[in-house]
């Protein structure tokens, strides 16, 4: 008998917005968006898209 690790679906998200990587230094548009999403209640978060050079703000699909 062999234990395997239980699988699951990869999380599902939904880009609120798209933000080019090279921002002024000190500017950081992407957080700024997703603290104003996190304000109204919306689980944003920011993460990198290495392929396209962009920060993402994205959320969990339900």
């Amino acid at each position: 008998m062999s234990a395997t690790a239980p699988t699951t679906a990869p999380e599902q998200r939904t880009i609120l917005e798209r933000f080019p990587a090279g921002s002024p230094r000190g500017s950081w548009p992407a957080e700024e968006y997703a603290a104003q999403r996190r304000a109204q209640g919306i689980d944003a978060q920011v993460v990198m898209d290495l392929p396209t050079d962009q920060f993402l703000v994205v959320t969990r699909t339900p």
